[in-house]
């Protein structure tokens, strides 16, 4: 299984937020102190903020920070909203022109979707406060120059 670099944008944003909950933050200082584009983030916050757990304010002295407590914020829904319904192999797509010849035999659509289910059940158990336990060990790492 491999997350999205989608997904993993999003745990960071909301990773970076958690440990900047005094203040506001940028998409632009975040991409910064992760090394990554700021286009690419846009997109991931504009998710983030549809789904409450992100609050934008816009205008001088706006940014962003935490929607919800880092304790609301459910690991398991962050990735299942980010990935979105995408099926895990050909067979498991509901269009029929994508038929598999061994598919009436063959057991692996049931395997791989029985291991997405201990995945997210896995992640499900875990929230953003979990990420963020050692917020000065963090805020410290994104402050060093890359």
């Amino acid at each position: 299984m491999r997350v999205t670099t989608f997904s993993d944008y999003a745990l960071r944003v909301l990773m970076y937020l958690a440990v900047q909950a005094d203040r506001r933050a940028t998409v632009d200082e975040i991409a910064a102190a992760y090394g990554i584009s700021s286009n690419h983030l846009t997109k991931v916050v504009h998710l983030l903020g549809r789904a409450g757990w992100v609050q934008t304010v816009r205008g001088k002295g706006g940014g962003l920070r935490l929607g919800q407590p880092a304790e609301s914020i459910r690991l398991g829904e962050v990735v299942r909203l980010c990935e979105g319904s995408a099926a895990y192999v050909e067979c498991m797509v509901v269009d029929l022109s994508h038929h598999c010849r061994i598919a009436p035999a063959c057991k692996l659509s049931g395997i791989l979707s029985g291991a997405f289910k201990v995945f997210y059940a896995e992640l499900d158990k875990h929230t953003l406060a979990d990420l963020v336990q050692e917020p000065a060990a963090l805020t410290e790492l994104l402050a060093a120059p890359s």
